[in-house]
């Protein structure tokens, strides 16, 4: 039986290395290590990878260095509006909410969208309504404001730029894919995915990126690989380059590795699309390409220490 294994990704983008202190870095590391080691805990005492993915997202969408949840970007009207996915490699299950202002844990209401209703995906007031339905404390949408996301709209207004999220910090943070995501094989052998994320900086009120939707940058399937992306939102749905990536090993007979490369490194900047994903596959492999020039990564087998990254070795 392959080993359980989880990895998580905080995103994706442009480097600023030379702009950042040892301690900026060892702030990131430590956050990334500790989610994972969450993470591996749950799958070290028999947990599912669902448990182990929704859980390791929820912590993400907790620590402010990340565009999740507590330190999301900014729309253009100055609000914030959270999408997050979780699918269940065993019975392709899936939710997934959109929109959503008033929600601490997006993750958390994606879960309850696929396990105590009939739909997928819930957008706007509908998704947070259903939340609250179900026992969810209401936020104020001020919960995820901070002053480093308040000067990035800032920014972004002044040039007259949508953003992809993370001017200064280990990855240029106006240059960043604020996503962040979770992938995992239980030893059960199930696999499951979670993907949650701010959208981007200065983006149009309404927009909803790849995150929320299963394919594009969250999936999940026990018959070949688990999957969360970040990066160009628009050319992971246009690509559906989650799924790709299971189609190219299912129908191509490719490795995740190969699959996983020919997806983001060939046909994702065919389209001008930038960025990255996580996957693990039900051997236990565990693949990260990115084509931008750094990605918060890590990944940790249970039983061993977290093995973490931010620009390329």
């Amino acid at each position: 039986m392959a080993k359980a294994v989880i990895a998580i990704h905080g995103g994706a983008g442009a480097l600023a290395r030379a702009q950042m202190s040892a301690e900026q870095e060892q702030r990131y590391i430590e956050a990334l290590s500790g989610v994972i080691e969450a993470g591996q805990t749950i799958l070290a005492q028999g947990g599912s990878a669902l448990d182990a993915v929704t859980e390791a997202v929820r912590l993400l969408e907790e620590c402010p260095l990340f565009n999740a949840g507590i330190g999301a970007v900014f729309t253009r009207a100055g609000t914030h509006e959270l999408d997050a996915c979780v699918m269940d490699g065993n019975t392709l299950k899936a939710g997934a909410v959109a929109g959503v202002s008033r929600l601490r844990n997006p993750i958390l209401a994606a879960r309850l969208v696929m396990e105590q209703s009939p739909h997928v995906l819930l957008t706007g007031e509908g998704a947070e309504l259903f939340a609250f339905e179900h026992g969810v404390e209401p936020v104020s949408p001020s919960l995820f404001s901070t002053p480093e996301r308040r000067e990035q709209l800032a920014r972004a207004r002044q040039q007259g730029e949508t953003r992809l999220d993370h001017d200064s910090g280990p990855l240029d943070e106006d240059q960043k894919f604020g996503t962040v995501g979770a992938v995992a094989l239980d030893e059960h052998g199930n696999l499951a995915a979670a993907t949650s994320t701010g959208g981007m900086t200065n983006k149009l009120p309404g927009r909803v990126g790849d995150s929320p939707l299963p394919g594009a940058g969250c999936y999940a399937n026990n018959a070949s690989v688990a999957v969360s992306a970040t990066g160009t939102g628009e050319v992971f749905i246009r690509t559906l380059a989650a799924y790709d990536i299971a189609a190219l090993m299912d129908y191509a007979g490719l490795s995740l590795q190969q699959a996983s490369e020919r997806v983001v490194m060939e046909k994702l900047p065919a389209l001008g699309g930038s960025g990255g994903i996580i996957a693990v596959d039900r051997e236990g492999n565990v693949a990260m390409p990115f084509n931008s020039e750094g990605m918060y990564r890590g990944f940790g087998y249970a039983g061993d220490a977290p093995c973490v990254g931010i620009y390329r070795e």
